[in-house]
């Protein structure tokens, strides 16, 4: 099957909003399309508010369900987000005038989007993402494209998606109740009826014999990256590493760490290979990730001969390769080795993939080949911003190896060293061989990040407003989920006229205005006026909370915790709106008073109302507020990991924090922050761990728990693929790992910032075996 999509094509229909000199400026990526030579029409949406953008995403996406008879089935399909709306076809509706959609409903603002990895649909990789309803998880369903890119530009459509239905539910009751009685629709109420089995039955087998490869079009990647998109090379995390350039090679640099800091290497040398390359980071990673012998023979000159052993969920899979030394030296016998490769992608759209040595029953050793064990490498491809008016994609490929080898050292100083006949410096070369096979093939640069696309606007008279009206049967998962096999599915609906106009639209990662009616500071944010300074502070005797994770000491105590300064963590500056400036934290402002490492036979919920737990305590109702941070860690058995925070006077409730203590869930998922970092261990866990901040709420489920004088967040791991992969590999490695973790209340607007840490934790080789068991007591908000 040709799995070959079409990205979403973004339209905006912006409204205006008023500089700080009373002026009209543009909020939009419209306006960056303006400057580039294109068409941007401006004006106010019924459903976007008067000051807030109006999305519309479209394009063509594979459907993935199980049908009437229990088959499971994967179908082109077209499908046109406009703002909480969304529409499936089975035509394109701009080439077919008057078609009605397959399914329609609301993306509404309790919608979790994961992307699911990799899968293979008749000899043919997708990538698939997964929806669920975070407060009823048994509604779900899937999508899926042709590329990782495109997989990502989608989660943005629906995220924005989401983000509009949040902005209405915080304008007032009635945009809630009307919100509400939207997603109260019976989702069973359109599943295909039995009745309709034979037809149905008749037309999938007539779909799946042709009328879909028609549908297909070649994809063009999708909509571009606005400037400001990444944050940058740096992390947000302090790093340990110290690289020097020790040789560039065909335009490749090569780096040695030459840092103090040997942790977690043993007696090896930690090296990397940067290189920028001329595409887009979605292109670059499908290259490397790309098993297909004929493409890998280009560019690959130790690893080329790669096939698939094993897949698992979509993030992880295994491989056996093999390869002839006579490349590299003058044995003559074959090598062959196995190895795993784990891939994600970041909330900053970095890609990393993991290759560590692997054992498979699968493939044993063979006979006539030496079985080799490849060096753990890693490799991250990051998009670099680009300047305005510039033209292509470009990005930064780094790889990086620890090498046992005693002829790196010779090998810098002496060019003829043999250390260029070993397969380290094949690892090492494989960037300068993507550079330069991207270079010499331009179908792999050409991006849509600079090409004009066919964009429409809605129709000022009956844009939004017809949505508005819209008696919405069918809930968006419905839409998702169900199969549409039969033609009496086709609920009619009224669509508004689209006047064809052709523009440029720049893609930019928009940051939603949900909280704009927070009150507006002319001053930078200060974290004492967090607190209600008008009340006098409490004394807090840290003797009396107990947890049953000790504290540190004597500064050589493991399996225990301490609170360092937010030092280690960088966050946003003053004037980070403007150029993505960020400084070094400060002290927090939040106490740690106690740290729980629990176990329990599932996730648990709700710590704080286990009548054991410190909250509950004479000492703890008597403190003015405590955070609760639970740390859900899927494993067998699951690991709760607690952390309490508490501060001395009572929070101001026109603050930042409070406004996330006494917000909703949306505004919280919204704006609730953590920096992970790994201050000693194995440096391949460090990789997989990274050092950017995380939006948690965006990443995984997070639930709240509001009562008294505590908030409770439940951080479900295990609600993730990828955050199970990584954390799989974290547990592995946990007793000889220093992990630091910074929590933040993320600053959106100029008043916010600049931001300031809210809690720190440091934890020290922590063992698996000294959780404490917990009876899971579940309680009620």
């Amino acid at each position: 099957m040709d799995v070959t999509t079409t990205p979403p094509v973004k339209r905006v229909v912006a409204g205006a909003t008023a500089a700080p000199d009373g002026s009209s400026s543009d909020t939009s990526s419209g306006g960056a399309a303006a400057r580039n030579g294109g068409h941007h029409h401006r004006r106010s949406s019924s459903l976007g508010g008067e000051n807030h953008p109006f999305f519309e995403y479209f394009g063509w996406v594979y459907h993935l369900g199980v049908n009437t008879i229990g088959h499971e089935y994967c179908h082109l399909r077209f499908l046109f987000i406009k703002g909480k709306y969304m529409e499936m076809y089975k035509r394109d509706p701009h080439e077919n005038p008057g078609i009605k959609p397959i399914r329609k409903g609301v993306i509404g603002h309790t919608l979790m989007i994961e992307e699911a990895g990799r899968q293979k649909v008749n000899h043919g990789d997708i990538y698939v993402i997964r929806f669920y309803n975070r407060l009823d998880e048994t509604k779900k369903g899937q999508i899926a494209c042709a590329t990782a890119g495109e997989a990502r530009k989608w989660m943005e459509a629906f995220d924005h998606a989401k983000q509009q239905a949040e902005y209405e539910i915080s304008r007032g009751v009635s945009a809630r109740n009307k919100l509400n009685m939207e997603t109260e629709i019976d989702l069973e109420a359109h599943r295909p009826r039995v009745r309709r089995y034979a037809s149905g039955l008749k037309r999938l087998i007539k779909i799946g014999q042709g009328p879909e490869s028609l549908l297909r079009q070649s994809s063009d990647l999708g909509g571009s990256v606005g400037d400001g998109y990444f944050e940058g090379d740096v992390g947000d995390a302090v790093e340990a590493h110290q690289w020097k350039c020790v040789r560039t090679v065909n335009g490749v640099r090569i780096f040695e760490d030459v840092s103090d800091s040997k942790s977690g290497r043993g007696r090896g040398v930690l090296v990397k290979s940067v290189g920028v390359v001329d595409a887009s980071s979605d292109t670059v990673f499908e290259v490397i990730l790309n098993l297909d012998r004929h493409r890998r023979y280009e560019w690959d000159m130790l690893t080329g001969d790669l096939e698939l052993v094993d897949s698992y969920d979509g993030h992880y899979d295994v491989v056996h390769g093999t390869y002839d030394p006579k490349y590299l030296t003058r044995w003559q016998s074959k090598r062959d080795f196995v190895f795993s490769r784990q891939w994600f992608c970041g909330q900053d759209g970095t890609y990393t993939i993991l290759q560590i040595p692997a054992i498979h029953k699968k493939r044993p050793p063979r006979n006539g080949y030496r079985r080799t064990k490849i060096s753990p490498s890693t490799w991250e491809v990051r998009s670099l911003n680009m300047p305005m008016g510039s033209s292509g994609a470009k990005c930064l490929v780094t790889q990086m190896l620890e090498i046992h080898s005693s002829g790196w050292c010779r090998w810098k100083k002496n060019s003829s060293s043999k250390f260029e006949k070993t397969i380290h410096y094949a690892l090492l070369s494989q960037v300068s061989s993507l550079k330069e096979y991207i270079g010499a093939n331009p179908a792999l640069k050409v991006e849509s990040s600079t090409m004009v696309v066919q964009s429409k606007h809605s129709n000022a008279s009956s844009s939004s407003g017809d949505y508005e009206d819209i008696d919405v049967q069918d809930q968006f998962y419905d839409a998702i989920a169900a199969a549409s096999s039969s033609s009496e599915d086709e609920d009619s609906d009224d669509d508004g006229e689209l006047d064809k106009k052709d523009m440029k639209v720049k893609l930019k990662n928009v940051s939603w205005a949900i909280t704009s009616l927070a009150l507006k500071r002319t001053s930078g944010q200060d974290a004492n006026k967090e607190l209600d300074s008008s009340v006098a502070p409490i004394t807090i005797d840290p003797s009396q909370f107990h947890g049953s994770m000790q504290q540190e000491r004597d500064g050589i105590d493991s399996n225990c915790w301490s609170s360092p300064s937010g030092k280690g963590f960088m966050i946003r500056g003053k004037t980070y709106l403007k150029d993505n400036a960020k400084i070094i934290g400060g002290d927090p402002l939040l106490k740690l008073i106690a740290v729980d490492w629990l176990k329990a036979d599932k996730a648990a919920d709700r710590i704080s109302l286990h009548p054991k737990c410190l909250v509950q305590s004479d000492a703890g109702k008597k403190l003015p507020f405590i955070l609760v941070f639970n740390l859900q860690v899927p494993a067998k058995p699951n690991y709760n990991l607690v952390l309490y925070y508490a501060c001395s006077r009572p929070v101001n409730k026109d603050s930042l924090l409070g406004k996330f203590v006494d917000g909703t869930d949306a505004y919280r998922d919204s704006r609730f922050k953590l920096i992970p970092s790994i201050v000693e261990g194995y440096w391949m866990v460090k990789r997989a761990v990274g050092t950017k901040a995380c939006l948690l709420g965006k990443a995984v489920t997070c639930r709240y728990l509001r009562q008294d004088n505590f908030l409770e967040i439940d951080v479900d791991i295990g609600s993730s693929s990828v955050a199970r992969s990584v954390i799989g590999l974290v547990l592995g490695y946990v007793t000889s790992l220093v992990v630091d973790l910074g929590i933040l209340i993320e600053a959106k607007e100029e008043g916010e910032l600049p931001e300031y840490v809210l809690g720190t934790v440091q934890l020290n080789c922590i063992r698996l075996d000294s959780a404490v068991a917990l009876e899971v007591v579940q309680g009620s908000a």
